[in-house]
């Protein structure tokens, strides 16, 4: 069983800044891609930015240059940097992991419960 956990959500202004972290737990063997997603009110969901365990990183066009992901493997924790926040990011943030478990030669896509980030004056 793997958890995964966020935080760091919240109301900001545009133009403001806010750090999204996500946890993993639980019968953790190896953790590969790790990413975030992101929801807006009648859309769909959409990638927003993944990293691999090696570190290279792959981001939706509409955050380039706005935000940056990062990770910490010996804490199995995800980050998400956003910067110079605009309306248009406001969406539920979902992480994702692709995980294999101990006991287990397969991978498995594992989703947090999404925590909101609200760009708004």
């Amino acid at each position: 069983q793997v958890q995964l956990v966020e935080s760091g959500g919240g109301l900001v202004q545009p133009g403001g800044s806010l750090r999204l972290s996500c946890v993993a737990s639980g019968s953790i063997f190896i953790i590969n891609t790790m990413g975030w997603y992101r929801q807006a009110p009648g859309k769909q969901r959409e990638l927003v930015a993944t990293i691999t365990s090696g570190g290279h990183t792959n981001y939706v066009d509409s955050v380039k240059g706005r935000f940056t992901i990062s990770r910490d493997n010996a804490k199995n924790t995800v980050y998400l940097q956003m910067n110079s926040l605009k309306s248009d990011d406001t969406a539920v943030y979902y992480c994702n992991a692709i995980i294999i478990g101990l006991g287990s030669p397969y991978e498995s896509d594992s989703w947090g419960q999404g925590t909101q980030v609200t760009v708004s004056s």
